[in-house]
């Protein structure tokens, strides 16, 4: 009896954890931007840009590097463009990223259709192999679940590893900490808060515009129309629900992709039951998080809030 069910679950918690790196990097970089008291909402806009400009750039050079570079770019250039409107001019931090939503949304749906027209042919791009570790990909389950993925997979496990060292070892994981809770006393203790915040900001975006990359680039090999299909706000709700810890984004993010593997699995036991119920499937179960997200709230304390040096 055990023999079928190990390779069902090994093959279910492979695509769990493929599932999760997008949501699991770009929570992370929006845990970044929030501990420095910087909301931005503007995830969808983020991953979108960069699954968008790291597909156009791999489909006309064919080269995935060259994909992924681009990919980082775009996030980067959105996020930055938040924290413009948001460190500089002071504009209400929600709304700012609401519009760049709909902004990207807009953007790259119109440059899809200048580039490709309208065609039931999907372009496509190259996706990222499979590079399994040697000796650790032979080990049972654990083996083909952590170290047989793509690099997008491998890409997470450096990055919570790196941030968990910056938020903990470092004088700027601390400055971090500290523009974000009181930006007032970080500059009176000598910070620039804009500093931080925009360098926040750029982690952000470079690491959203990775996350974007993971869905075009990693396991799609093509792009269409709001490809992200939500995931830049299911990744807000994986950074409450690990509380802008980079283990806890990353076990949240692990659980979302787990339900986002289900529906796929469901889909292939020819259950008489419409497609769509299994499509909802990740979305149920955000909502069902944030319903059952209990405790405390350890949001910075100057979250969402706009800093001006000199005004009391």
């Amino acid at each position: 009896m055990i023999d079928p069910i190990l390779p069902a679950a090994t093959t279910f918690a492979t695509a769990a954890v493929r599932m999760a790196s997008p949501l699991a990097l770009a929570g992370l970089g929006e845990a970044y931007s929030e501990r420095s008291g910087l909301l931005n909402i503007g995830l969808e806009a983020i991953m979108l840009s960069g699954a968008f400009c790291g597909f156009i750039v791999a489909n006309l050079t064919q080269s995935i590097n060259l994909g992924i570079l681009a990919a980082i770019m775009g996030g980067l250039v959105i996020s930055l463009i938040h924290a413009y409107l948001s460190v500089t001019c002071r504009a209400d931090q929600t709304i700012a990223g609401l519009a760049l939503n709909f902004f990207a949304s807009g953007v790259t749906s119109y440059a899809f259709l200048m580039r490709f027209g309208k065609t039931t042919n999907l372009a496509k791009c190259p996706v990222t192999p499979i590079l399994p570790i040697p000796f650790l990909s032979d080990i049972p389950f654990l083996g083909p679940v952590l170290f047989r993925q793509n690099a997008f997979v491998y890409a997470i496990f450096i990055a919570v590893a790196v941030s968990i060292l910056i938020f903990s070892r470092t004088e700027w994981g601390t400055s971090l900490v500290a523009v974000g809770e009181n930006p007032r006393a970080a500059d009176s203790a000598g910070l620039d808060v804009g500093k931080v915040r925009y360098t926040a900001a750029a982690i952000n975006g470079g690491l959203g515009g990775l996350a974007g990359a993971a869905l075009t680039l990693g396991s799609l090999g093509f792009f269409m129309e709001n490809v992200t299909s939500g995931r830049g706000y299911i990744a807000l709700v994986v950074v409450i629900l690990g509380r802008r810890a980079p283990i806890g984004v990353f076990l949240a993010a692990l659980l979302l992709g787990a339900a986002d593997a289900l529906q796929f699995r469901v889909q292939t036991l020819g259950i008489n039951i419409p497609s769509q119920v299994f499509i909802m499937f990740p979305y149920v179960a955000t909502v069902a998080v944030l319903l059952f997200s209990f405790g405390k709230s350890l949001d910075p304390g100057a979250l969402g809030q706009p800093f001006e040096r000199g005004r009391r």
